[in-house]
């Protein structure tokens, strides 16, 4: 498998505290990999360096694709957009700057790429909705644009954080079919605390808590998220929808 990103004894972190530790990772075409671990744990800060958004205060991070800016091979999915609802701009212009990257802000964009934006709204269900207003839109709608977003520059990499938190549950199932059907062509990593809905899907999974632990399977036991301390919310499948917690001391 051909190598796309490498991390080497790198460690991350904000002023003077270290949140990330001695990772040693890399990023293969067609991975697909979840990553768990509680909040604070570094999950945001490692999405961060793998953008190039944050600096590592030691070790060295490697992309492997020459040619083209790093930031135009990854399409990203945050778990919040910071845009301003009531800012006059439509879904396809949305969907759109997901080229500027490339095409660069005063590029005019052809017809194809028109097409294209709007082939990836029908996929996603949401053809009906092209010149709709930002603020028109639900939030499970806003999170299917931005992952049509996301995917318009066809990256050698999707990052996406807790693509869940948005959605209806009718367009969850449907999204991480998507994925699937995406990974055929691109490497994916996934944020999120439902191991249980993404384990049928992902290949492999990081635990990030302050340290990195890479398992190279799907499967991750009880004793393994003990030692990690790595809490997650395993969801099961049956006639009534419940959670399954941890067995009580008394």
């Amino acid at each position: 498998m051909k190598k796309l990103i490498e991390l080497k004894g790198l460690s991350a972190g904000y002023d003077d505290e270290i949140i990330l530790k001695n990772v040693n990772f890399s990023i293969y075409e067609k991975d697909f990999i979840g990553i768990i671990g509680p909040n604070g744990g570094g999950k945001t800060t490692l999405l961060k360096i793998i953008l190039g958004l944050l600096k590592p205060v030691k070790g060295e991070i490697t992309y492997f694709r020459e040619g083209l800016d790093k930031m135009s091979t990854i399409g990203y999915l945050p778990q919040s957009f910071a845009m301003d609802r009531k800012f006059p701009i439509s879904v396809c212009d949305v969907i759109l700057s997901g080229l500027m990257n490339r095409k660069g802000i005063v590029s005019k964009y052809t017809k194809a790429e028109k097409e294209l934006a709007y082939e990836l709204l029908v996929e996603t269900g949401l053809e009906g909705l092209w010149k709709k207003h930002l603020g028109e839109l639900s939030g499970g709608q806003l999170q299917r644009v931005l992952l049509c977003r996301a995917i318009i520059s066809s990256p050698d990499l999707l990052i996406l954080d807790e693509p869940g938190t948005y959605v209806d549950n009718k367009f969850e199932g449907e999204l991480y079919e998507m994925l699937r059907e995406l990974n055929k062509r691109m490497a994916i990593i996934i944020v999120s605390h439902d191991i249980g809905i993404i384990s049928y899907y992902i290949k492999t999974i990081a635990c990030v808590n302050r340290n990195f632990h890479y398992h190279e399977s799907n499967v991750i036991t009880e004793k393994q998220l003990a030692a990690y301390n790595c809490p997650i919310q395993l969801i099961t499948h049956g006639d009534v929808p419940h959670t399954v917690l941890k067995k009580h001391q008394n």
